[in-house]
């Protein structure tokens, strides 16, 4: 135990009426008052009740900082989760646009086959009937010039026009391929 002198007791009694700072701490446990000084050990003893009441006051505020801490721990564990789950959630959505693009690429490219396949079966329709027409009226026009020709009819007329009707129908002919030949190369890019 610390003896205290006089003068440091009349400045510590001071010190704690005027500006109410007391000591604090383990440095009480070895502080003794003097045998007959009542009011000393009066400060003493509230300096006692105060360190335990601050010391209270410090625990209790530990506690609960502890205990915000382990809350604050408890909630960044859950947000790492929520974000892992959030991070795995976009990754599958990414993957399922990606897939979702693919199939629309393909079917586009489906369709696009398909609609070419359309076009090139009715160009070739369109060219076999008109090659038809054209070739029925060549035949046609060709047995009525021979019939002609065998009954010894006049056939200078029936020459000059059969020659210009084959001429048109070869002209036709190349327009009517060479339009779908264009439309079909013009349709291809």
């Amino acid at each position: 135990m610390i003896q205290i002198t006089e003068h440091t007791r009349n400045v510590l009694l001071e010190v704690a009426k005027t500006k109410k700072i007391y000591i604090e701490g383990s440095f009480l446990k070895i502080l003794k008052a003097p045998p007959d000084d009542t009011e000393f050990d009066e400060y003493l003893k509230t300096c006692k009740e105060r360190d335990s009441v601050s010391r209270k006051k410090r625990l209790e505020i530990t506690k609960q900082v502890q205990s915000q801490n382990r809350e604050l721990e408890k909630a960044v564990k859950k947000n790492e989760v929520l974000m892992q789950d959030l991070q795995t959630a976009l990754n599958e959505t990414q993957k399922a646009k990606q897939e979702a693009e693919k199939l629309r690429d393909e079917a586009v490219e489906d369709l696009d086959t398909l609609q070419k396949k359309t076009q090139f079966e009715l160009i070739g329709k369109i060219v076999r009937v008109a090659l038809g027409v054209i070739v029925s009226i060549g035949f046609i026009v060709t047995g009525l010039f021979i019939t002609t020709l065998f009954l010894n009819q006049e056939s200078a007329i029936v020459e000059s026009t059969w020659s210009n009707l084959m001429g048109i129908l070869l002209t036709n002919s190349f327009s009517i391929v060479g339009t779908i030949m264009g439309v079909k190369y013009a349709t291809e890019k």
